[in-house]
């Protein structure tokens, strides 16, 4: 029997849940989880029906949820399984401490877009509730209401809602937007965004020089720019709440709203960047107007319904992987364990970018 530990760092979403525990015990997987973990993400210890605590330098398998610290890493006995969102372009330390231990470890955040993949994709199931939440957030700090209203004491106006990266979260943002009531908006630097927007009932800002489509969002040409900041110029002023979501895989998130926009915006507008873990899509003001909420991580303020999603997702991922773990895993030609082999055997199994942050 594996013995499986859970591990969350400095968030409260956990890679388990009270619905996947059986389930993994009816695999022969015992888990060990701290019980002060269960009740940061929203559940009591009763929930977790079977589970009890171990160390990490026990276990066979550690699920995560963030990159384990390296300190955690040197405790680990030598082939360990990590499972989790590792962050691998942000942590060139921690993804060299894993090969130096001699862990073998899966990236799911790197796993490949695919038909096949997308009941492990932890990334589209966690940027849905982060779009979700970007918006509640910002409805939360505005100072007027978002729908349309007709009173006997006069009329409001609806909300202007723009969404700034039309991917997972950002289609959710949209969503969302549209049924609190509010007129939205969104760009994308992919044309093909645009049909997805107008379904959902918001209306497409098209650029001059729309760029080509790709499986993740590619840095912009400076044409696009340019363009994309005139286009920006018209509609900021009449904005009340922006969503920023344009995120590029491996590199800092593009500045996108800077200073001199910003500058034309509602004083009492509000901005959610929900990219601030990976450097943001605003540049910080000093001042306070318009308020910009930035967010390392926005799903720590919604950890159950992201646990829940997340847990299904590794455990999804676990059970693909199982019949493999007994072989070479660097020999498999497997589109799933390829992409998400992070380290094995002492090496890092991807190739990451030249020019990764430090």
């Amino acid at each position: 029997m594996r013995k499986i530990a859970i591990s969350s760092g400095n968030t409260s979403v956990l890679p388990i849940s009270p619905e996947v525990i059986n389930k993994y015990m009816t695999n022969e997987y015992s888990i060990y989880i701290e019980t002060n973990l269960i009740t940061k993400a929203g559940w009591k210890e009763t929930d977790f029906i079977g589970v009890t605590d171990i160390s990490p330098s026990n276990a066979d398998i550690i699920l995560t949820t963030v990159p384990l610290s390296i300190n955690v890493i040197k405790q680990l006995k030598q082939n360990t399984i990590v499972v989790g969102s590792l962050d691998p372009y942000w942590n060139n330390d921690i993804v060299k401490a894993l090969a130096d231990n001699y862990i073998t470890s899966f990236a799911l955040d790197l796993i490949v877009r695919s038909t096949k993949a997308q009941y492990m994709d932890v990334m589209s199931s966690q940027a849905n509730l982060a779009g979700y939440r970007a918006v509640i957030e910002a409805v939360f700090h505005l100072n007027r209401s978002v729908p349309f209203m007709i009173t006997t004491a006069g009329t409001l106006q609806s909300a202007k809602v723009l969404v700034i990266g039309a991917g997972v979260a950002g289609l959710q943002a949209i969503a969302t937007a549209k049924r609190l009531g509010a007129s939205v908006y969104a760009f994308d630097i992919r044309s093909s965004a645009k049909e997805q927007v107008e379904s959902l009932g918001a209306k497409f800002i098209e650029i001059k020089c729309q760029q080509q489509d790709g499986v993740y969002a590619q840095e912009a040409s400076n044409d696009y720019k340019i363009a994309q900041k005139e286009a920006l110029q018209k509609i900021l002023p009449n904005i009340d709440i922006v969503i920023t979501t344009a995120q590029i895989l491996g590199k800092r998130a593009p500045i996108i709203l800077t200073k001199d926009l910003l500058s034309l915006m509602k004083h009492d507008a509000v901005i959610v960047d929900i990219t601030a873990k990976h450097g943001g899509n605003c540049e910080i003001l000093e001042t306070i107007e318009p308020l910009i909420l930035r967010f390392d991580n926005i799903l720590s303020n919604i950890p159950k319904s992201a646990s829940v999603l997340y847990a299904k997702n590794v455990f999804n991922f676990i059970k693909y992987i199982e019949p493999f773990l007994n072989n070479s895993l660097d020999k498999i030609d497997d589109e799933i364990i390829n992409s998400t082999l992070l380290t094995y055997n002492g090496k890092i199994m991807q190739r990451l970018f030249d020019d990764m942050p430090r």
